[in-house]
């Protein structure tokens, strides 16, 4: 009988030598950037090894299942058929580098920036933010309260897979929102877990959404909107929506540009030339730029996001959304062990079993949809309303 591999630690002097060269590192960084030391654990059930805490962090997470199913979440333009057009996947690796290029020029933790950079995504659910708004209703209608995507990043993260991320991370993942029009940000520190606790419930309810706790969480919040603001004008130029001749309004083109590669350039130095990450602690752009901004924004949401061509088939994705909560819960009511919710969530190795004790039938039902890529979902749908055939004779 062959014995368990046993895990591989580096020779203690080596490891020693790597940490102290780490530590010398952190000591360039600015006073108000994240250090190793203050990293904090929910358990910390694993001694830390040569990464730092938040390197391993970002480890964990391109290594949980939730991250793998990035690969087939669509960001905007869920029912275009395009290889070229942004899904998910993407769109986190372009938050990344854009957000460690402005942490390295602000002297902030990159490695802190990158693992909240990898998971803030990673709630969201099949069809957008649309989709999105028709889970929510759903959970209302069930008792459970409204969804909200980033929220779901850190239940994934913190109780489904049970990664034992620092929460800095998670922090940083939760106060994500490019969405909202944040110009100036700065840091609101948090202490302990039940503060961090409270926060995701605060968040959850509608309540409230305060600032990351870190500058780090502050950069990746402006990295999302710089991620997606131009490249979305791109995607829609690609798939027709746009062209040329709908004019992006001049307040915006005449200082942000008006190809993606000019947005994101002019982006990144207005913060860099208007935040300060070295005595007062806050990420922020220029009015000018903010200004300019909220008009691309306006523009992008009449001319893109609410643009008839991509809102045509939203109530058919409503109905959908409808008869695949219905049919998962009423799988759940009747213990029926061989559907789906069984056999590729809730019986699955990686799915927590003391999350699985606590949740609600439809928080199991909730939390199995956010996790469905599009085309997941689709065949999921088309399970429940269209006969299944047989070929040749019944087996």
């Amino acid at each position: 009988m062959k014995r368990p591999a046993r895990k591989r630690v580096p020779d203690p002097e080596r490891a020693s030598a790597i940490r102290a060269l780490t530590m010398k590192r952190e000591a360039l960084l600015s006073s108000l950037a994240a250090t190793s030391a203050d990293a904090v654990r929910r358990y910390d059930r694993e001694q830390e090894d040569i990464r730092t805490p938040y390197s391993r962090d970002a480890d964990r997470i391109i290594h949980t299942r939730a991250y793998t199913r990035y690969i087939d979440k669509t960001q905007v333009f869920y029912l275009v058929d395009n290889d070229h057009i942004t899904h998910r996947v993407i769109h986190v690796q372009l938050v990344s580098k854009i957000a460690r290029t402005i942490g390295r020029s602000l002297r902030l933790n990159e490695d802190l920036i990158e693992a909240i950079a990898l998971g803030h995504d990673i709630g969201h659910i099949p069809y957008g933010h649309f989709g999105e708004s028709c889970l929510s209703a759903l959970c209302e209608q069930h008792g459970i309260g409204r969804f909200s995507h980033n929220v779901q990043s850190v239940r994934f993260l913190d109780q489904i897979e049970d990664c034992d991320l620092t929460m800095q991370v998670l922090d940083g993942i939760l106060c994500h929102n490019g969405e909202a029009d944040d110009i100036r940000i700065a840091p609101e520190p948090l202490y302990g877990w039940a503060a961090f606790d409270r926060k995701v419930q605060e968040n959850a309810d509608g309540r409230r959404s305060r600032p990351p706790m870190t500058l780090e969480g502050c950069v990746v919040k402006f990295a999302d909107t710089i991620a997606y603001i131009g490249r979305d004008l791109q995607d829609a130029r690609d798939v027709g929506l746009i062209d040329d001749r709908t004019a992006i309004p001049a307040q915006a083109k005449d200082v942000l540009g008006s190809t993606n590669r000019e947005i994101i350039n002019t982006l990144i130095y207005d913060l860099l030339e208007n935040s300060d990450a070295e005595e007062k602690g806050f990420i922020s752009y220029s009015h000018e730029v903010e200004q300019a901004l909220i008009a691309l924004r306006a523009f992008s949401r009449q001319h893109i996001y609410d643009n008839p061509k991509l809102t045509a088939e939203r109530k058919k994705i409503q109905r959908m959304y409808f008869t695949l909560f219905s049919s998962c819960l009423e799988s759940l009511e009747q213990e029926e062990t061989t559907a789906k919710i069984y056999t590729d969530f809730i019986n699955t190795r990686w799915t927590n079993t003391r999350y699985l004790k606590t949740a609600t039938l439809p928080e199991l039902v909730r939390d199995f949809i956010a996790g469905m890529t599009d085309r997941y979902f689709a065949k999921r749908y088309e399970e429940c309303v269209i006969p299944r055939r047989v070929e040749g004779k019944f087996r």
